[in-house]
């Protein structure tokens, strides 16, 4: 989904690669084979601690349907800007046509493609969460994603011609399509739930995979008008239990990496989702926060009643869906736009119900259902040095990426940097609660931590602030700018 000043990058330029994967390396143990768990609505790592992930999409739609690697793709250059920039999280799509482009066969080299990107990343301790992405289906509707084997249009003419995503309300031809997908034909869900079978035997052994996306943005089809005005539970069963079915298929070949569910797409501008109970321990919800006033438009009214309420709405939404299924929670899309107060308030609202999430997206690749140059960090794909600086400053910010306890709360203020944060502490975890702090950019290199409860580990001025817990059952941190 996405919406319709020269730099020097500091930290890259300043500091070596082995000094950049040292620094944010710094406190965090190699996953080994110890899965990541759940305590909903929080993920933990092998250690205990609960994860906020802050990252970004990266999601090629055309082919070869993976960044290419070259500047205006994805390289190492890149993998380490994230590094840097405090990103922990990257949102990489993998596309069904790719993964299987003809009935029941896998192209390999395809998922090579894919492996060099989470190898780069992995080596910089960034997660990585394979999303199977898909918007208004194939290219036949103006969309990508699904290979064209897998169109049943029942021989309807193709009266797609709105774009995106006004094809998705108006085409019968597409949502037709939606229908005989969602209704399992031609046996539809055992070819796809074999594609993820092969990606997740691929990704099993790969420590820094976060895990899988089942399936982005689920259109419900020609139910669409009860999904966004009236109940949307009749589609949301089906829904439910295609992705149980996709579930079943890859705990045949991986039980230790975690699993999101997605709720039905008009779930992204308010409608609620009615999933119950998923007897699975490691279980996620991954979901999207984006108002419908933006949603033909890359413009829009981002300050008018629509996106104040209904951001807000989709958050509590998914708070109620992630404790309903006993999930984990992970905002993977939203932003997708320059417009700062939009991004700003988005962000600050994951902070107060404490949710990591993934701008979409890193850069624009000539995105086909999307705004590529507004919803990429950089002005040029090709030039790093293109990142547009105000919403740097808005997605780099100070968060707790890993808390020894369970977080009571936390806050960031962009104009000042001043950051604070509360947990509850938990003596059982013995490795140390981890702050980004994007010191050049934000505190001019020096910054002061007042902490109670808790020991600073790390040396002054670090990006990586370490804390250990000192007995105390609960822990406040406040970071402010150091005076001159």
């Amino acid at each position: 989904m996405r919406s319709r000043a020269p730099l020097v990058v500091v930290l890259v330029a300043a500091l070596s690669a082995a000094t950049v994967i040292g620094a944010i390396g710094a406190g965090r143990a190699a996953p080994g084979t110890v899965s990541l768990r759940v305590t909903s609505p929080f993920i933990r790592d092998a250690e205990g601690r609960v994860l906020i992930l802050h990252g970004v999409n990266a999601v090629w739609k055309r082919p070869p349907f993976a960044p290419r690697a070259t500047r205006a793709g994805f390289t190492a250059r890149d993998a380490a800007f994230l590094a840097s920039s405090g990103f922990d999280v990257v949102r990489l799509g993998v596309l069904l046509e790719g993964v299987m482009p003809k009935p029941g066969v896998i192209d390999h080299r395809y998922l090579d493609r894919i492996d060099r990107v989470v190898k780069l990343l992995a080596l910089r301790h960034i997660w990585v969460l394979l999303d199977f992405h898909q918007d208004q289906y194939n290219e036949r509707f103006q969309g990508e994603g699904m290979p064209a084997w897998a169109v049943h249009d029942d021989g309807l003419p193709n009266d797609a011609h709105q774009g995106f995503p006004g094809n998705e309300f108006s085409s019968t031809a597409l949502n037709h399509t939606y229908d005989n997908f969602w209704s399992n034909t031609a046996g539809l869900w055992d070819s796809y739930r074999d594609a993820w079978k092969a990606v997740a035997r691929r990704f099993r052994g790969e420590p820094y995979v976060l895990g899988y996306d089942v399936f982005n943005e689920p259109w419900p089809g020609s139910q669409w008008p009860t999904c966004f005005m009236v109940d949307c539970s009749r589609f949301d069963a089906t829904l439910l239990q295609f992705q149980e079915h996709v579930l079943a298929g890859i705990r045949s070949v991986d039980r230790r990496h975690l699993v999101f569910f997605e709720p039905q797409q008009l779930f992204d501008f308010g409608a609620p989702s009615s999933f119950g109970h998923v007897a699975d321990p490691r279980i996620g919800l991954a979901w999207h926060d984006y108002c419908s006033a933006t949603l033909f438009s890359p413009f829009g009214l981002p300050d008018g009643p629509d996106c104040l309420f209904n951001e807000d709405r989709v958050m509590q939404n998914a708070r109620a869906q992630v404790k309903a299924m006993g999930a984990g929670s992970l905002l993977t899309e939203f932003g997708a736009t320059d417009d700062l107060t939009d991004i700003g308030r988005v962000a600050s609202l994951a902070d107060r119900y404490m949710v990591g999430w993934t701008y979409w997206q890193y850069k624009g690749w000539r995105d086909p259902t999307g705004n590529p140059s507004g919803e990429s960090m950089f002005r040029s794909d090709r030039k790093l040095r293109s990142l547009k600086r105000q919403k740097a400053t808005l997605l780099i910010r100070t968060y707790p990426q890993a808390v020894a306890g369970t977080p009571v709360r936390y806050s960031y203020d962009p104009s000042t940097g001043a950051f604070s944060l509360v947990y509850r502490a938990d003596p059982s975890i013995l490795a140390p609660t981890r702050i980004f702090v994007p010191v050049a950019r934000r505190y001019h290199g020096r910054y002061r931590v007042i902490a109670r409860g808790a020991t600073v580990l790390s040396r002054p001025d670090a990006p990586i602030l370490l804390l250990r817990n000192a007995g105390a059952s609960r822990v406040t941190v406040r970071i402010v700018r150091a005076r001159p």
